[in-house]
């Protein structure tokens, strides 16, 4: 079974989930425009919290794995959170893959720190056994397609719910 392990790039540091990171997460996720394409509304500390404790457990599937990072920049006078990556890994006939997503606080939009959070998470499961990963986008969030571009993945003509499924193969 798949564990996070921190994965650092040029400007960032992908940090494993803990529980403990809730509260600072709440603050960097409390913008409901986030919410705009992903759904739902902004988690308070205390829902956050609990969200983390089950992300944390694993899945309740033991052939799912759920592979869960903090973003934190390094570049700041004071390192910070600034959003999330996931990855979960799921069996498909005798291959793994991955279905990615990421979220970035609005304070930090624009910078470049999705495409290189995302960028740092495919290379990491590259070296891991997955086959292919995945991703699903809406049609007019620009910013996601601009990032799952960047890090490889192309669109398919799948759709689901209103949102098309990225793909890229890790393997030849």
């Amino acid at each position: 079974m798949l564990k996070p392990t921190e994965i650092g790039t040029s400007r960032l540091d992908l940090l494993p989930l803990k529980v403990e990171h809730a509260e600072e997460m709440a603050a960097v996720l409390s913008d409901p425009a986030l919410h705009t394409f992903i759904g739902g509304t902004p988690h308070t500390p205390q829902t956050l919290r609990s969200r983390y404790e089950r992300l944390t457990a694993g899945s309740p599937d033991p052939a799912v794995t759920w592979l869960n990072w903090v973003i934190r920049l390094r570049e700041a006078e004071a390192p910070c959170l600034t959003g999330t990556v996931q990855a979960t890994i799921s069996p498909v006939g005798h291959d793994a893959v991955a279905e990615i997503a990421w979220v970035v606080g609005t304070p930090w939009q624009g910078r470049g720190i999705a495409t290189e959070a995302a960028q740092g998470l495919v290379g990491w499961l590259s070296e891991q056994p997955v086959h292919t990963v995945i991703a699903h986008i809406h049609p007019d969030h620009h910013a996601s397609t601009a990032v799952a571009t960047a890090a490889g993945l192309t669109p398919t003509d799948i759709h689901h719910d209103g949102e098309t499924r990225w793909h890229r193969s890790l393997t030849g």
